[in-house]
């Protein structure tokens, strides 16, 4: 007899197909992260420019064999898989077929919590849906409506879906942009404030929540897996030098992110673009490293928010780290602060670096008294940590940047 509770609870097994050099690392986390199990991989020693399946059709039969014998629930394959190409591969193997950017999106769609997020997640799951309407259908897409004998046919069920799917998707579109208009009024207002802002910017379980929370003392959502946070939050941060800035946490990122979902977390992403300085989050333990780096800056020149002053953070440092690796990313990254979410080291010389990035280094300054313009500008423009008035000048140590810095330069003092 067959357990219905054990059946109810059964996890869903998944085949993993990979392009020729692909491990399947990346692909793995996303499918444990969606809650399926993984019943085997297997990578390609070749992928093939053929019209049905991608690859000839002896190892497109043998992949769906494989699926048989292993039971397998579903086949995923880690490159895109065009609609025709998902219609064939589901009519071989007689099981769903899909790829990595229908797990990334329906990764999102679980961890979506706001109204923004749902409606982003939303958005993206019926652009990428539109084009692959047909697949649901296969020869038996029946016509409604028109009348017999008449000139025209009425609509198909397929035409009657995609009307519907484009009405949704404008709908989605016209919501979405009034929560946008309510992020925008709020960062407008935030604005008025004079309070440097910070984003944390980086490839997905990267550690930036953790970082958050413990630069912060916030208490942001943070989980072991990919994508544990979509919304971005924001936190005040007391630097070293007393100063308060704005730290805003914001959506991993990852290789080949569906460009639905880009368009999508646009206004969400827009918190890297307006930052006044990002914090570039790299897991310093990850192998991966170097490739995560160049996917994060890829999807920063995608959004345009690659022209920003940036911090690079090697987390993760108190793991175990290979020399070759430590030493790789200290020449590639010089001004990188090594810190630790877990153990908070690093964070004195991460808040010194900050201050100096956003407010420039401390410099001394001898200004004649009387040049009253330039010292009012550096009390409101700058930071002030000493100042010694004389009888024709002031001796001012502060930490000042941009226009004021350049009047400034030519009373510098060692």
């Amino acid at each position: 007899m067959i357990d219905l509770e054990e059946e109810q609870n059964k996890k869903v097994r998944a085949l993993l197909v990979g392009e020729p050099g692909n491990n399947l690392e990346e692909l793995t986390g996303l499918v444990e992260t969606l809650g399926l199990e993984i019943s085997e991989k297997i990578t390609l020693t070749r992928l093939e420019v053929q019209p049905a399946y991608g690859m000839g059709s002896g190892k497109a039969h043998e992949i769906a064999e494989l699926a048989k014998e292993t039971e397998s629930d579903c086949i995923i394959f880690d490159f895109n898989l065009e609609p025709t190409k998902q219609r064939n591969w589901e009519k071989l193997s007689k099981i769903p077929c899909f790829d990595r950017q229908e797990v990334i999106i329906r990764i999102f769609a679980q961890r979506a919590q706001t109204k923004e997020a749902v409606l982003q997640v939303e958005l993206a799951r019926l652009t990428y849906s539109l084009p692959r309407l047909a697949h649901s259908y296969g020869d038996m897409a029946r016509q409604r409506g028109g009348s017999y004998g008449s000139k025209g046919a009425g609509e198909t069920q397929l035409e009657l879906d995609q009307r519907r799917i484009r009405e949704r998707i404008a709908q989605t579109k016209k919501e979405l942009a009034q929560v946008e208009k309510i992020r925008d009024t709020q960062r407008k207002r935030r604005g008025t404030i004079p309070v440097p802002e910070c984003a944390l910017i980086g490839y997905t379980n990267a550690g930036k929540s953790s970082l958050l929370n413990a630069l912060t003392g916030s208490d942001a959502f943070v989980e072991n897996k990919l994508f544990a946070t979509l919304d971005p939050l924001t936190r005040k941060l007391n630097l070293k030098d007393g100063n308060g800035i704005l730290l805003t946490d914001t959506v991993g990122f990852i290789s080949n992110l569906p460009h639905s979902l880009i368009d999508a977390f646009k206004s969400t992403l827009s918190e890297a673009e307006q930052a006044d300085l990002q914090l570039i989050v790299l897991d310093a333990s990850d192998s991966q490293v170097f490739n995560h780096f160049q996917t994060v800056i890829k999807v920063l020149s995608e959004i345009n928010a690659d022209q920003n002053e940036r911090l690079i953070v090697l987390n993760k440092c108190d793991n175990d780290i290979p020399q070759d690796q430590m030493t790789a990313l200290k020449v590639q990254f010089p001004e990188a602060v090594c810190v630790s979410a877990k153990t908070h080291m690093g964070f004195e010389e991460l808040s010194s670096a900050i201050s100096t990035k956003l407010l420039g280094s401390i410099k001394k300054y001898k200004i004649p008294s009387d040049n009253f313009e330039l010292i009012k500008q550096i009390r409101k423009n700058g930071v002030i940590t000493h100042e010694e008035w004389l009888d024709s000048s002031v001796v001012i140590t502060a930490r000042i940047t941009g226009r004021t810095a350049a009047l400034a330069k030519s009373f510098a003092i060692d």
